[in-house]
């Protein structure tokens, strides 16, 4: 019976069937610029603390923000690979609200006429199964500041005093909302993962969570299977990997079927995630929106995005990773394991292409060996495949030379290693080493009765009915013949001088 932990018991399956979770992502993207989006500091994680500032982010009096040109084109770049709009006029807003780590007692933002308006994420999980989800809008902001609260645990209940930096302070942020389209903790997953791996794929981010370039909030509710009304939602902050989203939004989901099963009621609230503990607990209610009092920021002009800026963008975009991944699944008849290996590295992805475009195609033999063979060379030399002497070409002439039964499985590893080693032509190491494979059938059947004359008790053995003993004496021809007898070839003729 499949259960989900909760703190208080587990979750039977008849209740998962019953209830239904409704699951909304929204996420931070720190994005990769050179200095930060109002103004000339660097963006660079780390550093020591109140060294990556100026009077703009600091918001001292008289400085005036300057918008980075290269992060609208990062935003511009990211919502067209998820197919959003991109309006013709957006603006900045000032979100009003107070906090320690916010100079300006405001946060630069969009409100209204963002950057990018809808989108869909396409995305896939672990079972090779896929969804899709909405996007409402990506929207372009700053960030704040980074509080360290003196406290045992660094929360801010038992602190004696709090610490602010603010070299992150004015960092371009992207924030992403997500439409409530996601129904699991796997396919919230999968969602975050997809953003992820296409933000790097685009340059655009690091996404690295660990860092804080990657934030995500969880809206959770749960409903009855079927209904139509959502339920009331709670957020959940202070996730800092997949495998912690995964936890806590599964753990919410559990508390929520919980409450509502012994007759309680789900309060709106924010709730931060205890990685130690497993259990969201509470943070503090949130039974209204809160009125950020947003209004057009006087110091910045409106945006204008002209139709040419758009295709001259749209001219850059890669392929998206969703994309390749559908391409390797559907066209090419990869496995969801072996098609994720190569989305999650695009240097590969690129080298694997350009393989089986030189093999004509062949893309399960070429696959074979650039996750068996050539990704044990390359795990062993600490070398990543992409920098290593074997070149795309070369190996798609290892796979027609195998194909073709040129040169049989052993040869092929001989030829890789030596590819690896010096690189150059594979049909030409063959050549050099004399390893073509021996289709001749009677070189091979000379050889065959050699091995059964001077192998009587294993001959015997196999008329007695252990037929096990055949990997022996095929493995005797290939040994006579340097390892160049065609085994297949070798196997069919033992048997037929056997009489089996």
């Amino acid at each position: 019976m499949s259960t989900i932990a909760s703190s208080d018991a587990a979750l039977t399956s008849e209740l998962l069937d019953k209830y239904e979770a409704v699951i909304g992502i929204e996420c931070h993207v720190e994005l990769k610029t050179v200095s930060k989006m109002f103004c000339g500091c660097p963006n660079a994680f780390g550093g020591e603390p109140n060294t990556k500032v100026c009077p703009v982010c600091l918001a001292l009096p008289g400085s005036l923000p300057v918008p980075n040109a290269r992060a609208i084109e990062h935003m511009i770049r990211s919502g067209l690979a998820f197919g959003a709009t991109i309006p013709a006029h957006s603006k900045f807003d000032r979100k009003n609200y107070f906090y320690p780590d916010m100079p300006k007692n405001y946060q630069i933002s969009q409100y209204d006429m963002p950057l990018t308006v809808g989108g869909v994420v396409g995305y896939w999980l672990e079972d090779g199964s896929r969804g899709e989800c909405r996007l409402t809008r990506i929207h372009l902001e700053e960030d704040t500041g980074k509080s360290t609260h003196a406290s045992a645990d660094g929360r801010l209940a038992g602190a004696t005093s709090s610490l602010i930096d603010f070299n992150r302070a004015g960092v371009p942020l992207m924030e992403c909302v997500g439409e409530p389209d996601l129904r699991s903790a796997d396919e919230a997953v999968g969602f975050l993962e997809t953003l992820a791996r296409t933000f790097r794929e685009l340059g655009v981010s690091d996404v690295k969570m660990e860092e804080g370039s990657l934030r995500c909030d969880a809206n959770v509710s749960v409903r009855l299977r079927g209904a139509a009304e959502y339920g009331t939602k709670a957020e959940i902050k202070n996730m800092n990997s997949f495998r912690s989203v995964r936890r806590a939004i599964e753990s919410e989901i559990a508390r929520q079927i919980h409450v509502v099963e012994s007759g309680g009621r789900v309060i709106q609230e924010t709730r931060g995630w205890d990685e130690t503990a497993g259990v969201t607990h509470s943070q503090r209610s949130k039974e209204e929106a809160h009125d950020y009092r947003y209004f057009p920021d006087p110091d910045l002009v409106p945006i204008d995005v002209t139709s040419d800026v758009v295709e001259r963008v749209r001219a850059t975009l890669p392929e998206t990773p969703f994309a390749r991944y559908v391409r390797y699944v559907d066209d090419y008849g990869l496995d969801s394991k072996r098609a994720t290996q190569l989305v999650d590295d695009h240097v590969l992805a690129a080298w694997f292409d350009r393989a089986v475009a030189a093999s004509g195609g062949k893309a399960q033999a070429v696959v074979a060996f650039v996750l068996g063979d050539l990704a044990r060379l390359a795990n062993e030399s600490g070398t990543h495949l992409g920098d290593g002497k074997v070149t795309p070409e070369a190996l798609a002439e290892l796979v027609a030379l195998t194909s073709s039964n040129a040169i049989n499985s052993k040869a092929a590893k001989q030829v890789l290693e030596a590819l690896w080693v010096d690189g150059g032509s594979a049909k030409a190491i063959v050549e050099r080493e004399g390893l073509a494979q021996v289709s001749d059938r009677g070189a091979i059947a000379a050889i065959v009765d050699e091995i059964l004359a001077t192998n009587p008790s294993v001959v015997a053995d196999y008329k007695a009915g252990k037929l096990n003993v055949m990997g022996f004496l095929t493995g005797q021809v290939m040994k006579a013949s340097r390892g160049r007898a065609n085994p297949t070839l070798a196997q069919e003729l033992l048997k037929g001088k056997l009489g089996g």
